[in-house]
């Protein structure tokens, strides 16, 4: 499902009075606060959803597939998403 399949299907919704610009607006606009926030180093929690956030990985040895030799992987920082029990749940049914 890409970006535009749920405007869509939010303009289509008979809850929703809003037309498919208004509501690429708003889902433009959640996006981009989600992503300042993990720029910042912020979580973002939304109930019965899931949560955003920032892990440091740590720094590790790793092996080359080609050659086998070790190789060094930084320390870095990496977008997580940890999904609430209720969709955990309800993907596992």
């Amino acid at each position: 499902m890409t970006k535009a399949d749920i405007v869509s299907k939010i303009a289509a919704s008979n809850d929703i009075n809003l037309n498919k610009k208004d509501v690429a607006a708003v889902v433009d606009g959640f996006l981009e606060e989600i992503r300042k926030a993990l720029y910042n180093d912020q979580h973002v929690e939304i109930r019965r959803f899931g949560t955003f956030k920032v892990v440091v990985r740590k720094r590790r040895i790793a092996r080359n597939p080609h050659t086998g030799a070790a190789v060094t992987v930084p320390q870095r920082k990496v977008p997580v998403f940890k999904p609430s029990r209720l969709v955990k749940n309800k993907v596992a049914e």
